[in-house]
């Protein structure tokens, strides 16, 4: 007898339902289905099906097992189970709108309804995951839609898109896409006005530097510790580069760290390829000790940051000890700072990890670095910087501007 045929207590007919790992997982047919789909009672008291995709017993008793794990896996690190694309869902509001108008033909706001989500909003975000949209996703859409428009929509069109894409974000958290805790940016009225994103002042920046050193200890299980020891590395390396966080540092691999001299000083310089293009930009130094550790944690077979460099390993960055990276750290740093209480700023808003790079800036501004170069290391437009910062720099030029106390 295999090891498979343990699974089974009993001789079954080919559609009887199947009972696996004692009666936790459940394989069975729908009526008009060839494939064996799987179900599972979650902790919530929910539950959770899915298809195999085989209608071969021995696969789909593997398949269901795996599903099953990796719901666990999710469950356990506070991940939505299930996903789906902008598109996906915006159709379903598509088709929606469709009835109406076909049952009314003089429905015409729903005809401009349809205009908006095939012209505007599904050509923009429809490939991305609910779960990836950021607010510099949402900020290049107000952008994009202006060239796309020749010109900055009126008031009463800004609130049309922003109900529409808000529906569409409600219809995902209805259907447990989106996880309890997680806030996904919403589409603004009057986003013209440009106003000051949630940052980090110096002093939180060194209470969430030492917060983070016992904090990343402390998880629920392996699986958590490893996401915090992670997130930690990750925060610091966002606050030492102003880099985007997500799809322009999540893929970064080893290979990417070069070191740039000037006479005897040598600075770490990070090759990006970035929505703007390729680029290279400077870390502050303090990030170097943070890869160290990552170094040390992942246990790769080198002494330091200097002997990676020179090996050229061709491995990404941010990733578990085994090798597989998460999808997201943005759920695991809002426990972060709803536990260490830095989740709210001084006007109320929420901090994302979007939050660092808006620090980066402001620190980098503060410093007196030029807005052109600050432009070009963080992959981003002049008329960016100064439209997200310029209300900040005569506060932090305060002292030159003032001159000398009389």
């Amino acid at each position: 007898m295999n090891n498979l045929s343990l699974l089974f207590s009993t001789v079954i007919a080919d559609d009887e339902p199947i009972k696996l790992l004692d009666g936790a997982v459940t394989l069975y047919k729908r009526p008009s289905s060839h494939q064996w789909q799987c179900r599972f009672k979650l902790s919530t008291g929910a539950w959770h099906s899915a298809s195999t995709g085989s209608d071969q017993v021995a696969e789909a008793t593997t398949q269901a097992i795996a599903i099953y794990e990796t719901v666990k896996v999710k469950l356990a690190s506070d991940l939505a189970i299930k996903t789906k694309t902008f598109r996906q869902l915006a159709t379903q509001e598509l088709a929606a709108a469709a009835r109406v108008v076909q049952a009314n033909s003089n429905k015409r706001t729903h005809v401009d309804y349809i205009h908006i989500y095939t012209k505007y909003l599904i050509p923009f975000f429809g490939n991305y995951q609910i779960n990836d949209i950021t607010q510099e996703l949402v900020d290049d859409y107000v952008a994009w839609r202006i060239s796309k428009m020749g010109k900055n929509p009126k008031t009463y069109t800004q609130r049309r898109h922003a109900g529409l894409y808000k529906r569409v974000i409600e219809r995902a958290r209805d259907q447990g896409l989106i996880h309890r805790n997680r806030t996904i940016p919403l589409l603004e009225v009057n986003a013209d006005r440009a106003e000051i994103r949630p940052a980090f002042n110096q002093q939180e920046v060194n209470y969430l530097q030492e917060y983070m050193r016992d904090w990343e200890r402390f998880g629920r299980n392996q699986r958590s510790n490893h996401m915090r020891r992670l997130c930690r590395v990750y925060v610091e390396f966002l606050l030492g580069t102003g880099i985007r966080q997500g799809t322009e540092s999540m893929p970064i691999r080893w290979k990417a760290l070069q070191w740039h001299w000037i006479g005897e000083q040598r600075y770490l310089r990070i090759w990006v390829s970035g929505k703007t293009g390729p680029r290279y930009l400077i870390a502050r130094h303090f990030v170097i000790e943070a890869l160290e550790r990552l170094i040390a944690w992942q246990a790769l077979p080198y002494d330091n940051l200097e002997a990676v460099i020179e090996a050229k390993l061709d491995r990404k960055v941010f990733v578990f000890p085994e090798g597989d990276a998460p999808h997201s750290l943005d759920d695991v740093f809002e426990r972060l700072m709803v536990e260490s209480n830095l989740l709210k700023d001084a006007t109320g808003k929420n901090r994302t990890l979007y939050s660092l790079r808006h620090t980066y800036a402001t620190f980098a501004l503060a410093e007196g670095i030029d807005i052109h170069t600050l432009a070009r290391q963080m992959g981003t437009s002049v008329g960016m910087i100064e439209r997200h910062y310029s209300k900040l720099t005569p506060m932090m030029s305060a002292e030159r501007l003032a001159g000398a106390i009389m």
